[in-house]
């Protein structure tokens, strides 16, 4: 019986920490109340693109001779690839970045490639970000 205790305690703590890591938060400034948080380019964005893209995705790269996507700059997201866009400002899901980076494509496609992807808490903030309209802030 206490396992089962201890084992539903598990569940519901785990249920709640996808919950807080996928879903959009709310700032938690009293006078903030009912206020989106708003996720920077340059201070959230860049620091995982760095850290996990610009090997590949900057000019001289394999990424960016095989796509033509060049991830240094905000200008080079938004441009995309010289296949088409990968970020529709507004909508993550409908963005070819998020489904490259989910592992939603095709092996051969998967990003990064070759590599580990990246982690939950990353995704979440792109994703963040581009629901927030990916601005370039």
């Amino acid at each position: 019986m206490r396992f089962l205790q201890l084992s539903m305690a598990a569940l519901a703590g785990a249920v709640a920490l996808f919950t807080a890591l996928t879903s959009p938060t709310v700032a938690q400034n009293p006078a903030d109340k009912g206020k989106q948080p708003t996720t920077s380019f340059a201070d959230d964005i860049v620091p995982i693109f760095k850290g996990r893209c610009y090997d590949c995705h900057q000019s001289g790269g394999a990424g960016y001779a095989a796509s033509g996507l060049d991830l240094t700059t905000y200008e080079g997201v938004m441009k995309g690839t010289k296949f088409g866009k990968m970020i529709v400002p507004g909508d993550p899901d409908a963005s070819n970045l998020v489904i490259l980076l989910e592992w939603r494509a095709s092996p051969e496609l998967r990003m990064p490639h070759g590599k580990k992807q990246l982690s939950i808490c990353d995704r979440t903030v792109i994703r963040r970000w581009i629901s927030e309209g990916a601005l370039n802030n």
